[in-house]
């Protein structure tokens, strides 16, 4: 067990599942909808680094309004078919990492509480492959009002979790948003390392700890 940690959280996002799959999935949408999320990234850039909103979708969609020169209305619709509804369909045709659920169920027969903190819904990924039952939280930053790296959500996930902050292990595939954000925080981070990160034996030095795969992830914090 690791020393003073009760609880570990998880990005979703290229954490659990393979982002390169993902995104091969989704060439035919992202080509039909090639002009919107070009212009979609420009705003999620603009939030990833502004401060808690009162109402993170109604912002959102002003941020899109402004820039393609549509109504709040129409932005808010647009944002909810091509990315929340649209993209959907295609988490059921992914599979999470391999011992994902082998190490979601150890963690929490070994004591630790377990929570989800992904920056789009967790319910757009349905029970997200078995998970959700193993979870004591489940919380999309948006509905928190700031994404990662904003220390706000983490500081929710705390809340909602129960515990310290400094008593939560982070999980996730991005120094900036999952490892930089926890650290800021003030709780430990684990990185799941991309391939070249594992040939090359080049571990981000920022992350407490660093894994190649969820069973040796397991056999770290469970020792």
């Amino acid at each position: 067990m690791l020393d003073g940690i009760t609880a570990i959280a998880f990005d979703i996002d290229g954490t659990l599942y393979s982002s390169p799959e993902f995104y091969l999935r989704i060439i035919p949408h992202f080509l039909k909808n090639f002009l919107f999320y070009i212009k979609y990234n420009k705003i999620r850039n603009v939030l990833h680094h502004t401060a808690p909103l009162p109402d993170f979708y109604e912002y959102q969609a002003r941020l899109f309004a402004e820039l393609t020169g549509s109504s709040v209305e129409d932005a808010k619709k647009k944002i909810q078919s091509v990315v929340y509804d649209g993209l959907e369909t295609y988490f059921k045709k992914i599979k999470p990492f391999k011992y994902v659920e082998e190490t979601f169920r150890r963690i929490k027969a070994a004591g630790y509480k377990i929570a989800i903190l992904s920056d789009f819904p967790p319910e757009q990924k349905g029970d997200i492959w078995g998970l959700a039952p193993y979870c004591d939280v489940i919380l999309g930053s948006e509905q928190c009002g700031a994404l990662k790296p904003s220390v706000f959500p983490f500081g929710i996930l705390a809340k909602q979790l129960g515990v310290k902050k400094e008593q939560i292990l982070y999980v996730g595939n991005s120094r900036k948003y999952d490892v930089l954000g926890a650290k800021n925080a003030g709780m430990m981070s684990a990185y799941i390392m991309p391939l070249w990160r594992r040939i090359f034996h080049c571990p981000l030095k920022e992350a407490d700890i660093n894994f190649s795969n969820y069973r040796q992830f397991a056999e770290i914090v469970i020792e």
